[in-house]
C-alpha cells in the first residue's frame, strides 16, 4: 500500500506527526507499505524548519510544493499545479488529507479528478460560519471525500446529514491530542520564562488572529484593554500572530503585563498551555489542547467547529464582543471554572485506530487501476 500524506500548515503536521510513527511501527511488521510526506508550502516561517520536525520526530517532506503566498485563489491553483506533478511522478493508491487549511481542498479535488481515493483526516467538523476560508475548505474536501476519519459523534452526524454513508465514516479520536501527549515529557520552557519571573499558573495565555477580532485596530485596542483590566493583576504572555503583529505596531499599545513574543515552537507552546492559569484564544486547536490539560479556556468566537471543547472540556464560547469576556474572566479569578472531562476517544490512540483502518481498508487492488488513470493525466 503507497499513502501519500498532505500537509500545508503547521497544525496539519501535527495531526500526520502521530499517523507516521504508527505507521513507522506497522511497517517492521508488515511489508509492502510504504508512504510519502507532501509538504504544499502553503505556511512556511522559521518554525516550519529543521527544529520544528525534530520536535514532532517526524522526517522532513518528501516534496515541498513552495505554493505559498498569494490571494486564495493563486494559492490554491499553485497547490494544485505542483500536486499534480507530484502524483504524476509517485502514483499512491490513497491520498491522506487533514484538516481544514487551503491545502486540503486543493490536494483532495486534484487526487479525485486523477481518480484516487481521498481519506479525510478530522473530517465533519462545522462551524457554521461561511465566512472563514476554512468552512469552505471542509465543506468542498467532505463532499468528494471516500471515507472520513472522525474525532466527535457531532461530526459524524454532520457527515451524515450531507449523505455520507455510514461505512464511509471512521470514528477514530482526535491525532491532536496523540501528539500532545506523546510531548508531554519533553515540554521546553520557553527562553523568556525565567526573565519575566512566570510561574505556574500564574499568568494568561493568549493568541489572536481571526479577522473579526484584528483587523479592526479599535476593536483590537478595546479587547486589549479589557483583558488587562480584568486579568487579576496577571502578566498576559501574547505569541503574536504575523496579521495581528501589524495592527499593534499601529496601535503602539503597550502594557506592563503584557508580554509579547514572537511565535514560539511546538514544545515551549505547548508548555505554556500546559502552565498559564487561563486562556484567551480565537484558535480551535489550542481549545483542544486546553481542554485535554484542563486549562479554563475563552473562545473569542461565535461559533466553533469544535463543540465537543465546550460540552465536555474546559472551553467556552464567549463571542466576538470583548465585553462578553467581563464576567469569564471574573470567574477565572474566583476559581470558579467549569469542571471538564475528556470527549470519547481522546484518548492518544487515534493514530493507531487510523492506522489500522487504512490497512483493513487495503487500497492496494487499486493500484493498477491509479496509475493508469494518473498517467493519463
Amino acid at each position: 500500500m503507497k499513502i501519500t500524506f498532505v500537509a500545508g500548515a503547521r497544525p496539519n503536521f501535527m495531526k500526520i506527526a502521530p499517523i507516521i510513527h504508527e505507521l513507522h511501527r506497522k511497517q517492521k511488521q508488515i511489508d509492502g507499505i510504504t508512504y510519502r510526506l507532501v509538504h504544499t508550502g502553503q505556511h512556511f516561517d522559521r518554525q516550519m524548519s529543521t527544529t520544528f520536525f525534530e520536535d514532532l520526530g517526524i522526517p522532513h517532506p518528501d516534496n515541498n510544493l513552495k505554493a505559498g503566498g498569494g490571494t486564495q485563489a493563486e494559492q490554491t491553483a499553485l497547490i494544485m499545479i505542483g500536486f499534480e506533478k507530484e502524483l504524476i511522478m509517485n502514483p499512491p493508491n490513497v491520498v491522506v488529507v487533514v484538516g481544514d487549511v487551503t491545502s486540503t481542498m486543493a490536494c483532495a479535488i486534484t487526487a479525485k479528478k486523477m481518480c484516487l481515493t481521498v481519506v479525510h483526516v478530522e473530517a465533519g467538523i462545522r462551524s457554521g460560519d461561511m465566512s472563514m476560508p476554512e468552512e469552505v475548505n471542509r465543506i468542498v474536501t467532505d463532499s468528494i471525500t471516500d471515507h472520513f476519519f472522525t474525532t466527535s459523534e457531532v461530526a459524524n452526524q454532520h457527515l451524515i446529514r450531507s449523505g455520507a454513508q455510514t461505512h464511509q465514516i471512521h470514528f477514530v479520536g482526535n491525532t491532536m491530542i496523540d501528539t500532545l501527549y506523546q510531548n508531554l515529557s519533553r515540554l521546553k520552557k520557553p527562553d523568556f520564562w525565567n526573565r519575566h519571573q512566570l510561574a505556574e499558573g500564574g499568568y494568561f495565555l493568549m493568541t489572536l488572529h481571526r479577522p473579526a477580532n484584528v483587523d479592526s485596530p479599535d476593536q483590537l485596542l478595546e479587547t486589549l484593554n479589557i483583558i488587562m483590566e480584568n486579568n487579576g493583576g496577571v502578566p498576559v504572555v501574547f505569541p503574536v500572530h504575523p496579521r495581528t503583529k501589524k495592527i499593534i505596531e499601529t496601535l503602539n499599545y503597550k502594557h506592563e503585563l503584557l508580554l509579547t513574543t514572537e511565535p514560539l515552537g511546538y514544545l515551549e507552546f505547548i508548555y505554556l498551555i500546559k502552565h498559564s492559569k487561563a486562556i484567551i484564544t480565537d484558535s480551535g486547536g489550542i481549545t483542544e489542547e486546553a481542554t485535554a490539560l484542563k486549562i479554563p479556556c475563552l473562545t473569542l468566537r461565535d461559533s466553533t467547529e469544535r463543540p465537543e471543547t465546550v460540552t465536555h472540556g474546559s472551553n467556552e464560547l464567549v463571542g466576538v464582543d470583548a465585553l462578553n469576556l467581563i464576567p469569564y474572566l471574573q470567574k477565572i479569578n474566583r476559581g470558579t471554572w467549569k469542571e471538564s472531562t475528556m470527549p470519547p476517544l481522546w484518548d492518544g490512540r487515534s493514530a493507531e485506530r487510523i492506522v489500522s483502518k487504512l490497512i483493513n481498508l487495503s487500497f492496494t487492488e487499486n493500484l493498477e487501476v491509479n496509475a493508469v488513470s494518473v498517467k493519463q493525466h
